[in-house]
Formats: structure tokens, sequence, C-alpha cells
């Protein structure tokens, strides 16, 4: 099923999500969210339990605070989404990702549970998008000082969550 969102053009995001969104190597965006729902599962589901609070670095998150961190991530950026879609226009602060991974006690959290919010998360993510108009993709607003599209916040997601995995397997696994 097509929801009529494309992919955007360069000039509705900052540059600096370039990097994000060209990994999504489909124009259908509920696709792309469903399989990297898919792959990011079948990833962690491979990675014994011992591994999961492995940091490859000192200061550097463990793979369960990535994924907590790719969870804020998709909140935050479906949130912009959805105001700016309803034509929202107010300007939305930026977020500092190093100081939220430690509030989210995730050494204290199993895989399962933590799956299973992504999954629901996933889930709200895609019926969000589906529903999602090409007119209201279209849609800008200001987020962190840069002006964003709708579309483009909805690809920056697979494309984040892309970049994660690949981080895991490069340097965790």
């Amino acid at each position: 099923m097509s929801t009529g969102i494309l992919r955007p053009n360069t000039d509705e995001y900052a540059p600096y999500y370039h990097a994000y969104i060209c990994k999504v190597n489909t124009d259908d965006l509920i696709g792309a969210l469903e399989a990297g729902q898919n792959e990011f599962i079948q990833l962690l589901q491979g990675i014994s339990a011992d591994k999961l609070d492995y940091r490859y670095q000192e200061g550097k998150w463990s793979i369960k605070e990535v994924l907590i961190h790719q969870m804020d991530v998709e909140r935050i950026f479906t949130c912009r989404a959805l105001r700016f879609s309803r034509n929202d226009r107010t300007s939305l602060p930026g977020f500092d990702e190093d100081q939220y991974v430690p509030e989210a006690n995730a050494a204290e959290r199993n895989l399962d549970s933590l799956i299973d919010e992504y999954t629901a998360l996933r889930r709200s993510t895609i019926q969000f998008f589906k529903n999602i108009s090409p007119e209201m993709s279209l849609r800008t607003g200001i987020a962190n000082g840069k002006e964003i599209s709708v579309r483009a916040l909805g690809f920056i997601i697979p494309g984040h969550e892309l970049h994660h995995m690949q981080v895991i397997k490069e340097r965790y696994l």
C-alpha cells in the first residue's frame, strides 16, 4: 500500500539529515519502517544477554542504550511530524540525546521489555504515517532552528535506525 508520501527533496531538511535519508533505499516509507523493525528485532534477538550492556569504548552507549536512543528519536521526530502535519507553526526546540540516554535506566531493562516497547512504538509510527496525506507530507515547520518537512521527518526515522544497526554490527559485535 502506498501512502503517497514520496522521498523528500534535499531542500526539505538540513544537510545533516542527508546521511540518514540516503540510507533508505526505497521510496516506500511504510515499507522501510516495517523492514527496519523486522531487521532491528532480528539483530537484537541474535545478541547474547551479556553483550547488551557492552560498551565498545568508555563513554559510549551500551546496545540497550542505543535502542532506547532510537526510540527517543522516533518519538520526537514523529511528534514533530504530527505537529507540522496539523499546521502547527510553533518553532520546536532541539533535544540533547546525551542527556536523555542516562536517564532511561537501560541497564535495569531486559531485552524483552525493550523489544515490546519498540514494537508498540513502531506500530504507532507506521499507523501515523499511513494516514498522512500527500499534502500533509509536504508541510514544514521549524525544529531545532531548521526548517524540515513532514516527509523528511518520516524518512529520517528508518535512516537513523539503519545507521545505528550498522554501528552495532561494526562496533559491538
